[in-house]
C-alpha cells in the first residue's frame, strides 16, 4: 500500500510539472503559427492541450469522481478543433487557462482519500472498469506525448 501511496503522490507531482514544461516548451517556441506535429501549428496543439485536458480528461476525472460508474463518449479531436479553435485567442491566455485547470485538478487530487482512485467509469469503446486513476495516467500522458513533440521543434 506504501509503494501506491508513493507512485500516486509522485503522479501528482509529475502531472503538475508536465503542465508547466509544457508551457515553458511552447514559448520557447518563436512562431507560434509554425507547424509542429501531424499538419498542426504550435498555436493549434496549444489549443487542443488546453481542450482535451479540460473537456476530455479533466471531465472525466471529476465525473468520475462524483459520479455513479458515469459513461464518457468517444472523443474525436479533429472534430473538436473545427468546431472550437480560435486562431485568434491569445496563446497566453490559452496557457493560463491550461495551467490554472491542472493545478486546480492537482489540489483536488492531493485532497483525495485514498479508495476514490479506485472510483470506476465505464466508455463506449473501451469498455467498463476505468477508474480514476487510469483517467490521470491518461491525461498526464497526452501532456507528455505532446510537450516531446514541442520539443523536437
Amino acid at each position: 500500500m506504501k509503494e501506491l501511496l508513493e507512485y500516486r503522490e509522485k503522479l501528482i507531482t509529475r502531472f503538475g510539472e508536465a503542465a508547466q514544461e509544457f508551457r515553458v516548451a511552447c514559448e520557447a517556441v518563436n512562431n507560434p503559427f509554425e507547424k509542429i506535429e501531424d499538419g498542426w501549428t504550435l498555436h493549434q496543439t496549444v489549443s487542443h492541450v488546453r481542450d482535451t485536458e479540460k473537456v476530455v480528461y479533466g471531465e472525466r476525472i471529476y465525473r468520475t469522481l462524483n459520479g455513479d460508474n458515469p459513461e464518457f463518449k468517444d472523443f474525436d479531436a479533429d472534430k473538436w478543433m473545427e468546431a472550437h479553435y480560435d486562431p485568434q485567442e491569445p496563446l497566453e491566455r490559452i496557457f493560463d487557462e491550461f495551467t490554472s485547470h491542472v493545478s486546480e485538478l492537482c489540489k483536488t487530487l492531493s485532497d483525495l482519500p485514498q479508495e476514490a482512485w479506485s472510483r470506476e467509469s465505464r466508455h463506449e469503446t473501451q469498455g467498463s472498469g476505468l477508474t480514476l486513476q487510469l483517467w490521470v495516467e491518461r491525461s498526464l500522458a497526452h501532456i507528455e506525448e505532446h510537450l516531446q513533440a514541442v520539443k523536437k521543434t
